[in-house]
């Protein structure tokens, strides 16, 4: 009888022993999701326009893996409908259009699924903006980037409304999207203040055939231009008050992730 309880306690300790090693190596051999994922961060940033408002409501934001077709493979990172006014994302202002994790992966495409309620505001009169193919298959961007994991890939999508809307009709506009696409990490700033607050001053970065605008802040004479790829920029200031003097600032320096400040410059009585 002993000896019969010692075999099965011995047998009881040997199956405890090896059902915990299959749990173990079982755990030790599994990757948990966040070892195989990174992020993706976009945010939206404007060109001014003269406009009052361009509002632009989009229903979600997905993005492509490359090695799927063209119908499948897509990854919805923002779900939430919202409207943006477009004009609002200007000197430094931004707004996050998607925050997610994805797969280890390469990226071929963006797009923005419009809902309905897109209008533009001029003179104080609301019209409809249409869209082509926004609700349907969305307005995509093509634009390729790795997602690595543990890792965040952070873009900045750069609306040009200025050379976006198009009036086709009798008070009729529609939206034909011009839009930069420019990795934080490869992109820095430029900012400053305009004296005197009364010029009114556009301000322009400009590096060849690439020109990126905004328009000193009304209250302030502050402003920032954003998702500046790194290089050499020459920095114009047209002022619309045309008591001043139009000027231009040579030479700027961008370097990637990191402001330039002009600090503040002044500008001319004719």
């Amino acid at each position: 009888m002993k000896n019969t309880k010692e075999k099965l306690l011995k047998l009881s300790l040997f199956l405890f022993v090896a059902i915990l090693g299959v749990f173990i190596w079982s755990c030790s051999d599994s990757t948990s999701p966040e070892e195989t994922q990174g992020q993706i961060l976009i945010k939206m940033v404007d060109n001014p326009a003269d406009y009052d408002e361009v509002n632009i409501a989009v229903s979600r934001v997905e993005v492509h893996k490359a090695e799927s077709d063209s119908n499948s493979g897509w990854f919805v990172i923002n779900s939430t409908p919202a409207v943006y006014d477009l004009l609002t994302l200007r000197n430094g202002a931004s707004v996050v259009l998607g925050n997610k994790s994805l797969d280890a992966g390469h990226y071929s495409q963006i797009r923005l699924i419009i809902g309905t309620g897109s209008n533009i505001v001029v003179d104080g009169n609301f019209y409809n903006l249409t869209i082509p193919s926004g609700v349907q298959s969305g307005i995509k961007l093509n634009h390729a980037f790795e997602i690595e994991a543990g890792n965040i890939y952070e873009l900045m999508l750069d609306f040009d409304v200025d050379h976006s809307i198009v009036k086709t009709g009798n008070s009729e506009y529609k939206l034909k999207p011009v839009i930069r696409l420019v990795p934080t990490i490869i992109s820095g700033t430029i900012s400053g203040t305009i004296n005197p607050i009364t010029s009114f001053a556009t301000v322009s970065a400009i590096k060849g055939l690439d020109t990126v605008s905004t328009y000193a802040d009304l209250a302030t004479g502050s402003f920032k231009i954003m998702a500046l790829l790194e290089g050499t920029y020459s920095v114009n200031v047209i002022p619309t008050n045309l008591l001043f003097e139009e000027t231009t600032i040579q030479n700027v320096i961008v370097t990637a992730k990191q402001n330039t400040d002009l600090s503040t410059i002044n500008l001319q009585v004719k």
